[in-house]
């Protein structure tokens, strides 16, 4: 499975640099952001960059080893967080309400059918993973199609106007199933990246503790993406992934939540290393495995809010600073339009 994911092209560069450094202000005064619409502005290839129908794509999956008590939440909640997404009462609805982002569900993997409903997207691989304590969570089919749905959702997106989106996720166990990729995929220690997810007390960590070293037990610690993706991942990991390739293909912007929607990312970044040329982050997560893969990836996010929460509601509240950072670009005067004397 190859991906065409090509490094935006540096022509275009120096004259970015010059846009931003002739705006009314000294030089490097708005920081991060004058950063950030330089990368924007090289993804698309203009001086005047604009983001177009922005979306939020929240993909939901259960896990088999949900019900050996990996999580403090029992396995229910995925599919009630579903309906909770469908009937517009969750974080994330009301920041995307409020961002004017589009919000699509997307039933990876989860144990509930939920039939045909507005702003659900059916893509359901199998009704939840295998438990990954006793066998992979899927078979090396089941994780294909998962990356190739997610392409093809993110391809669709592009092709009706979007040029930003942001990931989350729904999915109890999800942050354990993140834990084991991070282990696999950084060579960072298993406890270091093991965090209290949906709210483990400190009995609840040291059970999930033995129960992730039960399964690195069995499954060992496959550094190929791949492998690692069909041992332990969840049908929302593996489909989100596939998406942030596919976005990366069509050259969008990626907004890059937390913990969880980041070890989608160590994946597609594993599989294709220039899509984070076009990955915006932002935010620094409460888990402690976040920091390591931000490490690992070499990345300082935008922000620090000390979230834990997921659904992408990271990606949505850091939306507007990729909006200004487009605005000011566009908008704001140079020295000479405004009439207005440079550096001495």
């Amino acid at each position: 499975m190859t991906y065409a994911i090509a490094r935006p092209d540096q022509g275009i560069a120096a004259a970015l640099q010059q846009r931003i450094d002739t705006k009314t202000k000294p030089l490097g005064a708005l920081g991060r952001l004058e950063a950030l619409a330089r990368q924007i502005g090289l993804i698309q290839q203009t001086l005047s960059p604009a983001l177009r129908e922005p979306h939020m794509l929240v993909f939901a999956g259960d896990h088999g080893a949900a019900r050996a008590g990996v999580s403090a939440y029992p396995q229910d909640v995925t599919w009630q967080m579903v309906e909770n997404f469908l009937a517009g009462g969750a974080a994330i609805n009301v920041f995307a309400r409020q961002m004017g982002m589009g919000l699509t569900v997307v039933d990876a993997g989860v144990a509930h059918d939920f039939g045909t409903r507005p702003g659900l997207v059916n893509a359901k691989v199998a009704p939840g993973t295998a438990n990954y304590l006793e066998e992979p969570a899927m078979s090396a089919a089941q994780r294909d199609a998962a990356l190739t749905r997610g392409r093809e959702l993110a391809q669709n997106l592009a092709a009706n106007g979007c040029t930003v989106v942001g990931f989350g996720e729904m999915g109890i166990g999800n942050t354990a199933a993140a834990s084991l990729l991070t282990h696999c995929l950084t060579g960072a220690e298993l406890n270091g990246v093991i965090g209290r997810g949906t709210g483990h007390d400190d009995a609840g960590m040291e059970r999930k503790r033995a129960l992730l070293a039960r399964a690195i037990a069995r499954g060992g610690r496959p550094a190929d993406p791949l492998a690692a993706l069909a041992e332990y991942g969840g049908f929302e990991i593996a489909m989100m992934a596939g998406a942030m390739l596919g976005a990366a293909e069509a050259k969008m912007v990626l907004l890059i939540d937390g913990f969880i929607v980041t070890s989608a990312l160590l994946v597609a970044h594993a599989l294709a290393p220039e899509i984070l040329d076009y990955c915006v982050f932002a935010h620094r997560s409460n888990e402690a495995g976040h920091v390591v893969q931000l490490a690992r990836l070499g990345i300082e996010p935008l922000v620090q809010l000390d979230l834990r929460l997921g659904e992408g509601t990271g990606a949505a509240l850091a939306y507007p600073l990729v909006q200004a950072a487009v605005n000011f670009m566009n908008e704001m005067a140079s020295f000479e339009s405004a009439g207005v004397a440079g550096k001495a």
